[in-house]
């Protein structure tokens, strides 16, 4: 009965100690984000973080106090949220801490500070948030902070489409994560680097990711079997030093002899297992891969299929009269397959780009559409005195086509905008947006699907915004809805100046 009490007691003793280690006020932040009370969860993190400060955890503190941020900047209120992180910095700049522990705190300040910037595509002051992240990595001497640099910096780099730099930077830590034999972590950043490309839409850095992920896969399984094989033949080899070591008689031989004989049949069977399971996962990356082979040939059959279709509808519909609505339709629908189905299947090739002065150019564009507009609508371009490398025709064809729709959904008083921003040394993008009812989340990633409903043509066939992402795609460039954008509709057109 006594035994009982003192388990009873010990437990009791180590479950205070772990709940300890977190104050009253931070598991009161975490159960309100639990409960969805985001604010309340902000205010107590701030307490929680001054709490810590003030009796010297400040590591606790500084977690705390990130945490504090990112609820701020999350709902864009991002000049409090750096207020914030200039308090904690003065905090551990006041604290009795070495230089390598406030430069890992550091570290964690400014890697928030760097995301906020990334959101915010500036693309430049983030960048200057990651050198300064280098240099509090490297003064930290902490191998956690210098592996979670790696792995920001190539996420920087994938983001740019710097594809090279990002490569050489994810290896690295690919390869230290390996060499300490942390299989899982390496696996889980993979994976994490896959779904922030998803995320991003980024088709380029998804297959980069991927077919990187299916290499190490192969490479680490073998590693794994050498593991397995080197651990049981170091067992066999301690076996027989104790054997050398212990009483020589025939008894203890044949005892040990046994045992030698099953750890090699065990041995044996550690290698059948281990080549049974290779020879699965070859087989099974063989096979997706011709998965996806053959979806691409499928995919472009019946690209190929629906522009034929309608190549030998055409010149019937051009007997037709043309004025009438149905026909005109049905003429317009023809002609976006053809170019959607070409754009499809030469995404892969490149488009010549010339230099162009961006004021001329986005003022003609603005002003074909100022017949479109509802009364009151103010149209404003905002365009720099530069010049970019562009193709004329396809930026043309999707910055018209955007503010076309930007003058029809515009109502009277409202305002269309049309914007052309460098946001790094080879990257700027065209943004066009409007006042009135923004589009709904749901419906972000549809607008750009092709065929998605089945609707009456004369009042348009829906094939604008797809024809406009694949002439993007082409460009190596990317468009999207900006989700940030609260006051209507804001497209965002991203092209890279190689």
């Amino acid at each position: 009965m006594n035994k009982k009490i003192l388990i009873l007691f010990l437990g009791l003793l180590i479950g205070t100690t772990v709940s300890a280690q977190k104050s009253d006020l931070q598991q009161r932040a975490e159960t309100a984000i639990e409960n969805a009370k985001p604010i309340e969860a902000r205010y107590t993190y701030i307490r929680a973080f001054e709490d810590y400060v003030g009796k010297g955890k400040m590591k606790q503190g500084v977690e705390c106090g990130v945490k504090a941020t990112a609820l701020y900047y999350r709902e864009n209120l991002y000049k409090e949220a750096f207020e914030l992180l200039r308090r904690i910095e003065q905090s551990v700049n006041a604290s009795q801490l070495d230089a390598a522990e406030k430069s890992a705190l550091y570290y964690m300040t400014t890697k928030e500070r760097y995301t906020m910037y990334s959101k915010l595509h500036k693309s430049a002051s983030a960048k200057e948030q990651l050198n300064f992240m280098e240099t509090h990595a490297q003064k930290s001497n902490d191998e956690s902070v210098k592996n979670d640099l790696l792995y920001n910096k190539a996420i920087y780099y994938y983001t740019l489409g710097q594809t090279q730099q990002g490569n050489v930077v994810f290896k690295q830590m690919a390869d230290k994560l390996t060499a300490s034999k942390e299989y899982d972590k390496v696996d889980e950043v993979y994976k994490t680097l896959i779904a922030s490309g998803r995320r991003s839409g980024s088709a380029s850095m998804v297959a980069q990711s991927y077919s990187s992920y299916m290499a190490w896969k192969d490479s680490t399984n073998a590693l794994k079997t050498a593991d397995q094989i080197n651990a049981l033949k170091k067992q066999i080899a301690d076996n027989e030093v104790s054997i050398a070591e212990k009483d020589s008689s025939l008894t203890t031989r044949q005892v040990i002899i046994v045992g030698l004989g099953i750890l090699a049949a065990a041995l044996a069977a550690v290698l059948v297992a281990g080549a049974i399971v290779l020879l699965r996962f070859i087989l099974l990356t063989r096979k997706q891969k011709k998965s996806i082979h053959t979806l691409k040939e499928n995919n472009a059959l019946k690209a190929k299929f629906i522009s034929n279709i309608s190549a030998q509808l055409e010149p019937t519909l051009l007997k037709m009269d043309a004025n009438l609505p149905g026909v005109k339709a049905l003429l317009d629908f023809s002609s976006h397959i053809q170019t959607l189905s070409e754009l499809e299947n030469s995404t892969d090739e490149g488009v010549e780009t010339e230099e162009t002065q961006m004021p001329p150019f986005c003022e003609s564009l603005m002003k074909q559409i100022e017949g479109d507009i509802k009364k009151g609508v103010a149209l404003k371009v905002e365009a720099p005195r530069m010049n970019a490398r562009i193709n004329k025709e396809y930026v043309s064809h999707i910055l018209l086509h955007l503010l076309k729709n930007a003058a029809e959904y515009t109502p009277a008083e409202g305002k269309v905008t049309l914007e052309f921003k460098k946001r790094s040394a080879h990257t700027f993008q065209f943004l066009v947006s409007n006042t009135g009812e923004p589009i709904a989340e749901e419906l972000r990633e549809e607008v750009f699907q092709a065929f998605r409903e089945v609707k009456d043509l004369t009042t348009g066939d829906g094939l604008g915004l797809p024809i406009c992402r694949q002439m993007a795609l082409k460009m190596k460039g990317e468009l999207e809805i900006d989700p940030e954008f609260t006051k209507g509709t804001r497209f965002t057109l991203t092209l890279h100046d190689a």
